[in-house]
């Protein structure tokens, strides 16, 4: 299944894409049972997480029956597939060979650092480039969906807590999360990870929730990002230094994690500042991940 949130009206609302054909499961919901209303989750994908396998069979009945009154007639107005994440996780350094080209290797354990919900864009939205960067860069990545509680989980039993996957870009504030005579002068507070990566409508997800049933095997997916239609990374998921489960089970150490919250699996190589390219107003990104979708985001100058 894929599954996405939208905006009608102003309004939040959560549908599912077959084909190029998008449903909007709340007016859905109001024809196939003959009300006048509908479930309030069918407008909150973090409920429809959370709620778990007897909302999904009704989101399924819904997708099956596919009323057609309740289709889309035009394009998504695309939020973030999870509006917002009370946690996001993202590993530094999850690919050997990225790590060659940033001249650091892969930490011992995952090294996670976190985003706000604020970042978040979704997409064909835009992607702000703040004001006080002049080193916006790109970084595609695999982005995990929570589907229950998890602590202290073993790898061996993670992936019974995903939901499904999404694509993930970590645009990074190179000039801010780099401190200055980064690498050869390091401070001792290292990196300044909060504003490198959390700032304000930076970090586009989506467009859909691929659910975990659809994706045989999250280890092994092609991935690439073009900006302006040139490919600047190339890579697949079985280059992971930590695969999915392990990211899952190390994340959830001492941390319950929940329905909704996202888990990204780093970036291969290719990266801008490795090249000394960097983003500017007007440049395309599109993010391509096997089977879980494309990415597509404009940069705007704040």
């Amino acid at each position: 299944m894929r599954i996405f949130s939208f905006l009608k009206s102003g309004e939040p609302r959560v549908g599912v894409q077959r084909d190029s054909k998008f449903l909007d499961l709340y007016e859905a919901y109001k024809i196939l049972y003959g009300t006048r209303e509908a479930p309030g989750f069918l407008t909150d994908m973090k409920k429809i997480i959370a709620m778990g396998k007897p909302v999904i069979n009704v989101i399924r009945e819904l997708e099956s029956s596919w009323p057609k009154e309740a289709e889309l007639t035009s394009e998504p107005d695309w939020l973030p597939p999870v509006p917002a994440p009370e946690k996001i996780l993202c590993p530094a350094v999850n690919y050997r060979a990225h790590g060659q080209e940033a001249g650091t290797p892969p930490p011992p354990k995952p090294y996670f650092f976190t985003k706000f919900p604020s970042s978040l864009v979704g997409h064909d939205k835009p992607v702000v480039k703040p004001k006080v960067t002049e080193k916006l860069d790109w970084e595609v990545e695999l982005g995990i969906v929570i589907g229950k509680h998890a602590k202290y989980v073993d790898p061996g039993n993670a992936l019974n807590h995903v939901f499904g996957f999404t694509v993930f870009n970590d645009v990074s504030v190179r000039d801010w999360q780099f401190p200055e005579g980064w690498p050869k002068t390091l401070n001792p507070y290292g990196q300044n990870w909060v504003w490198g990566k959390a700032m304000d409508n930076t970090t586009p997800v989506g467009p859909v929730i691929v659910t975990i049933d659809e994706i045989r095997n999250p280890n092994s997916l092609s991935m690439s990002l073009k900006v302006n239609g040139v490919i600047e990374q190339n890579g697949n998921t079985r280059d992971l230094v930590f695969k999915v489960e392990e990211l899952v089970s190390w994340a959830s150490q001492g941390i319950t994690l929940g329905p909704g919250d996202i888990i990204s699996t780093g970036t291969p190589p290719g990266v801008g500042f490795a090249k000394g390219k960097y983003l500017k107003p007007g440049d395309v990104m599109e993010a391509v991940i096997e089977g879980v979708g494309t990415l597509r985001n404009k940069v705007v100058q704040e």
